[in-house]
């Protein structure tokens, strides 16, 4: 199915598969399963051994890893990370990328934006992908704390990871991957300088976090406060587009 095309009339073929495992996951799969076995056949510990046996099968659905059906459009921001949407802001870009650069482009400028908040639940997916189309411009990690990633002041003091990213018309647009309570890595596949597609796999983060995504100037969010996104397929903002969006729980 991977680069399949598909449509809102029909074309395409869909059908469920087991999703892939992430590379990062299969060592600590495995190692768990080594444990669990020793535990089992040698030992003949089952108290120990079941338990940990279920868990290995835990750390393989941690890092499941499934194909998306991306919308195309040069509009359309995707969402980088499947989650829940806990804050909708208007905030100052992260300082590392308000300020355009000779080397990487255009910033995100020193006006307030809006910020849309992702927090991913041990429960969720964890590859984290591109909002849009385009270059890698700015990779910056940055050390920090290991608060809890729902609170807002997680997106300044945690651990963190900026990335820029200059789309086709060159306008930039920018997103941050945050280290949570329990997240103790933010693990990139990308580098400066890449292509990416929307919807493109550019790192994980291991463990509970949340995402951060910068909206462009003048753009709104599409998605509402409390609401579910799946990283790649729900689009959460079309580019110059403000309208005011009501949900009801229920």
């Amino acid at each position: 199915m991977a680069g399949e095309l598909m449509d809102n009339r029909g074309r395409g073929e869909a059908a469920w598969t087991w999703p892939s495992i992430h590379p990062e996951g299969r060592k600590f799969g495995l190692i768990a399963v080594a444990v669990s076995l020793v535990f089992l056949l040698l030992l003949d510990w089952e108290i120990v051994g079941w338990p940990l046996l279920m868990l290995s099968a835990g750390v393989f659905a941690f890092f499941r890893d499934p194909e998306r059906v991306v919308p195309q459009g040069d509009s359309l921001i995707v969402a980088p990370a499947d989650g829940l949407v806990t804050l909708i802001s208007e905030v100052l870009p992260p300082v590392e990328l308000q300020h355009d650069d000779v080397l990487s482009g255009r910033g995100l400028g020193t006006e307030p934006v809006t910020r849309v908040s992702i927090f991913m639940s041990v429960f969720d997916v964890h590859i984290n992908r591109a909002p849009m189309g385009g270059t890698i411009k700015r990779l910056i990690y940055i050390p920090g704390k290991f608060l809890n990633a729902d609170l807002d002041k997680a997106s300044e003091e945690n651990e963190r990871q900026h990335i820029l990213i200059e789309t086709g018309n060159g306008s930039p647009i920018g997103f941050t991957q945050i280290a949570g309570l329990v997240a103790r890595r933010i693990v990139p596949c990308v580098k400066t300088g890449d292509m990416v597609a929307a919807g493109q796999r550019v790192g994980l983060i291991r463990f509970g976090s949340r995402v951060d995504v910068y909206l462009p100037k003048g753009t709104e969010s599409k998605v509402l406060l409390g609401q579910k996104v799946i990283a790649g397929e729900t689009v959460i903002a079309e580019t110059g587009k403000q309208a005011l969006l009501e949900g009801v729980t229920q």
